[in-house]
């Protein structure tokens, strides 16, 4: 499989003072994020301030040029990587004064989620949001896909902690949207206000999934239909509407103390039972291993003691503002767990307990990537979430499919939010990997729909889910979602094949393990093997390539 001839761009805009590449390397080095698309842009541009973004943006709408906006491009659904020029906003990090009293503080885009959470706890705040990728997720990118993560069972995603966006529009024009201000005068916000937002508010119950905990796929309007506010239109727009120049966030309490436990079930039915139940006494964190993650966990790390007759087992933390308040939780935790049938449970007595129980979580990546240097972990249907009465016959349905389609992996997940995670395996070299992972794809994206679930619980539709909306999502809807777009950026310069599909895209257009692709500058591979060996994503792709 080849890649398209790059675009003939026209120079960049003379008083552009960041940083502008269209050599090979450069954008070579932005052409894969964590998820499996390979999409090499046809130019990088790298802005010194929010003043030179709005530079670009203008500089794009007069030549029509395609801007895909990018942080640490950790997302796996594929939305930061693509045709025209990479936008790379990491560079606009800064983290501005906490404001104690009002909980919140502001930041650039490019500031790091844990860097931000660390500004906060200075003043016993914290970053409500919290994805397992906080060490490099930027801001930006988290607001943009409406991020969620462990602790989303209480206290909910990104969309609601962000108060304020500064915004950079398609046309170029530059405004803050604030939550319950007066709308800005600008041209983008008065068409949507004109043009669609009385459809959105007449259809706004119709925009959501009856039980469906957690949703970062199409637009947010059934949010917007409740609260009027435009920030929730903006927020997990995924870049298609607006550049995220600065974002407030509001903060939430720190709590005083934190106690965690692990309960082993021998059945999964079991297992979701107790994590419903732990999701309704007030747990802040309920995560599932499924027996496909504990069959890996087992084989190469014995020492973490799961019982052999465990089909899943669940990790849960409970928060307390005084040490009595969470050991009472925690006991009621425990309760639940033993009335759903739990086979043990182990609450951590000392933090060092506490670590150890929430490493299993964490033991399955290293584990999974020296299982075999041939299997690549894909990302293909690895954010469905669906109803909690549903989420054993979802678990159940895609361990089915994977074994149908010989694809070898580990599901976990989030399942407060009867939400799972999906690591399929695939071998390269075998000559139908590709055939099966469209067939698995299709599959579970069948299921979802069939369960009434969404494809995108937190990481975004991106290039990957787009092309798949309109099985999950009516056609209404899906037609509400392009008027939108048509409303904010009639021109299509923002990043354009998410959220609304484009004809004839393939989610699977270009898989960056597909061994024909032709391979790309060895300097430009040795940066992007770095990134992912290291975790690094959070690193400047050309400060990393220069250095070499």
């Amino acid at each position: 499989m080849s890649e398209r001839p790059p675009m003939a761009l026209p120079a960049p805009p003379p008083e552009f003072r960041g940083v502008f590449r269209t050599d090979a390397r450069a954008c070579a080095v932005y052409s894969e994020g964590a998820g499996i698309a390979r999409i090499i842009p046809d130019a990088v541009a790298v802005p010194a301030d929010a003043d030179d973004v709005v530079t670009l943006v203008q500089w794009a709408a007069e030549h029509r040029v395609p801007l895909v906006p990018r942080g640490s491009a950790s997302s796996m659904a594929n939305g930061a990587v693509g045709r025209g020029v990479a936008l790379d906003l990491s560079r606009l990090d800064a983290i501005g004064p906490v404001d104690a009293e009002r909980a919140m503080i502001a930041c650039g885009p490019g500031a790091l989620r844990d860097a931000v959470d660390g500004a906060a706890r200075l003043h016993g705040l914290r970053v409500a949001v919290d994805p397992s990728s906080g060490t490099f997720a930027t801001i930006g990118g988290m607001t943009a896909t409406n991020a969620a993560g462990t602790r989303t069972v209480k206290l909910g995603a990104m969309r609601a902690w962000v108060r304020g966006l500064d915004c950079v529009f398609a046309d170029g024009s530059r405004a803050w949207v604030r939550r319950g201000e007066a709308r800005p005068k600008v041209e983008a916000l008065r068409t949507f206000q004109h043009d669609v937002a009385r459809d959105v508010l007449d259809r706004g119950s119709a925009l959501t999934r009856p039980g469906v905990r957690k949703e970062s796929s199409g637009y947010g309007l059934a949010d917007y239909a409740r609260s009027g506010d435009l920030v929730d239109v903006l927020v997990g727009s995924e870049g298609t509407l607006a550049v995220f120049v600065g974002v407030e966030l509001g903060l939430a309490p720190l709590p005083a103390v934190r106690a965690s436990l692990l309960a082993a079930f021998g059945s999964l039915e079991d297992a979701v039972e107790a994590a419903g139940g732990a999701a309704g006494i007030g747990a802040s964190a309920v995560e599932l291993l499924d027996r496909t993650f504990l069959d890996v966990v087992r084989t190469h790390a014995s020492q973490l003691s799961i019982p052999p007759a465990a089909e899943a087992v669940l990790l849960m933390e409970a928060e307390g503002d005084t040490p009595a308040a969470a050991d009472t939780l925690t006991l009621r935790l425990g309760d639940a767990c033993r009335t759903a049938r739990a086979l043990a449970v182990l609450a951590a007595p000392d933090e060092a307990t506490a670590d150890r129980i929430w490493a299993i979580r964490h033991a399955a990546s290293p584990i999974l990537n020296a299982l075999d240097p041939h299997l690549a972990s894909m990302q293909l249907i690895e954010d469905g979430a669906v109803p909690p009465a549903a989420f054993a016959d979802y678990v159940r349905g895609v361990r089915a499919a994977l074994e149908r389609h010989r694809v070898r992996g580990v599901i976990f997940g989030h399942a407060g939010d009867a939400h799972a995670h999906v690591n399929a395996l695939l071998d390269v070299r075998e000559p139908d990997w590709r055939d099966r992972a469209r067939a698995l794809l299709d599959e579970v994206t069948a299921l979802v729909t069939l369960l009434g679930g969404t494809l995108a619980a937190e990481h975004g539709d991106g290039r990957l889910r787009t092309p798949l909306m309109f099985r999950v999502w009516d056609a209404r809807a899906m037609a509400l979602f392009a008027r939108v777009k048509q409303a904010f950026d009639p021109v299509g310069i923002l990043n354009p094949g998410v959220k609304v599909p484009q004809p004839g895209q393939d989610p699977l257009a270009a898989v960056k393990y597909d061994p024909t692709l032709p391979p790309l500058p060895p300097e430009a591979r040795a940066v992007l093997d770095h990134v992912v060996r290291e975790k690094a994503w959070a690193s400047y792709r050309l400060g990393l390539l220069d250095a070499q």
